[in-house]
């Protein structure tokens, strides 16, 4: 007897997360662009941490975390990502478990360790991020559980895996044996700098392979090469079935068909990190969709979910979502 279908099934850059406040002349010295992510090696990676003075130290990466939110929520789902056999590696490994996330990617014995992101988070709760990509990059089609992409109803993609030289193919297979099965491909395009280095293979895969396609507003606008949001909308809404472009503030766009709607942020008492905004507003409306709710009640739980994690530090909830929704 067959298991039962799975909500969401995560593919993505498995990374640990250590956070910090710091100011815009911190980001100066160390040559990182503001609201941005940017790519480094591990000497560059050690010499921003020692700036960093206290940190905090959690799992995340994008995908993850979105996987993390479905869990709060109550959703159900499973994530693939490398990791290293290392302190880091097993943080990662033990937190998605703990959320009740099936996770079974096996560690890599040899070559990087484990992914982490240096957050540096600004007075005003702006996020900029310093990556090494580590173990994570050695993702690859033999990564791919087909069993796994079968038995869950969405297969969220990571834009940020086009950065890592053999995620791509890992990617294209995940999407065709979702399709196989007749299930869904979500992807996020993850970073307006990630568009810009990647746009012609981003088109090519939403138009071969997307479903659903998240963006903010910069991303976009960047990979349509528009100023105007509305006009990326637009020509998103012929490129994929269901387009979700979140406004920060000003809430999100949610276009499909015929049908676009516009949706409300959700008040925040105050803004304290916007890490994780995008990531758990994807899960709110994955959520919603994997539940049968419309689009403009996906839209309103991503909202409700991405309050929730711009009030803390980090980019995972801490209230129970279910319990918020």
């Amino acid at each position: 007897m067959s298991s039962p279908m799975k909500d969401v099934l995560g593919i993505g850059n498995a990374m640990v997360d250590v956070l910090a406040h710091a100011d815009d002349a911190f980001l100066v010295a160390h040559g990182l662009a503001r609201g941005a992510m940017t790519l480094i090696d591990a000497e560059q990676g050690a010499a921003i941490l020692e700036g960093m003075g206290q940190t905090v130290e959690v799992s995340g990466g994008s995908a993850a975390n979105t996987m993390a939110g479905i869990a709060s929520l109550g959703g159900t789902g499973s994530y693939i990502g490398r990791v290293h056999d290392d302190r880091l590696g097993a943080v990662f490994t033990r937190d998605m478990r703990s959320l009740g996330i099936g996770y079974e990617t096996p560690p890599a014995s040899e070559g990087a360790p484990t992914a982490r992101c240096l957050v540096v988070v600004t007075p005003d709760g702006q996020r900029t991020m310093a990556t090494y990509l580590g173990a994570s990059t050695e993702l690859g089609p033999e990564d791919v559980d087909a069993e796994a992409v079968y038995g869950h109803a969405v297969t969220y993609l990571e834009g940020y895996l086009w950065d890592a030289p053999r995620a791509p193919e890992a990617l294209a297979l995940a999407a065709r044996l979702a399709h196989d099965a007749g299930n869904r491909v979500a992807l996020t395009l993850s970073d307006a700098f990630c568009v810009d280095r990647h746009r012609d293979e981003f088109l090519d895969f939403i138009l071969q392979y997307v479903d659903v396609l998240f963006a903010n507003q910069d991303e976009i606008t960047s990979l349509y090469g528009t100023a105007d949001v509305w006009d990326a909308v637009e020509r998103a809404r012929g490129d994929c079935a269901l387009t979700v472009v979140t406004r920060s503030e000003k809430g999100s766009i949610v276009a499909s068909g015929d049908e676009t709607h516009v949706v409300d942020a959700a008040p925040v008492e105050r803004v304290v990190d916007t890490t994780g905004a995008g990531d758990l507003y994807a899960a709110g409306f994955l959520y919603g969709l994997t539940h049968g709710h419309d689009l403009a009640a996906c839209g309103r739980i991503g909202s409700l979910a991405a309050a929730e994690v711009i009030g803390h530090l980090g980019a995972r909830p801490e209230a129970r979502l279910s319990e918020l929704v």
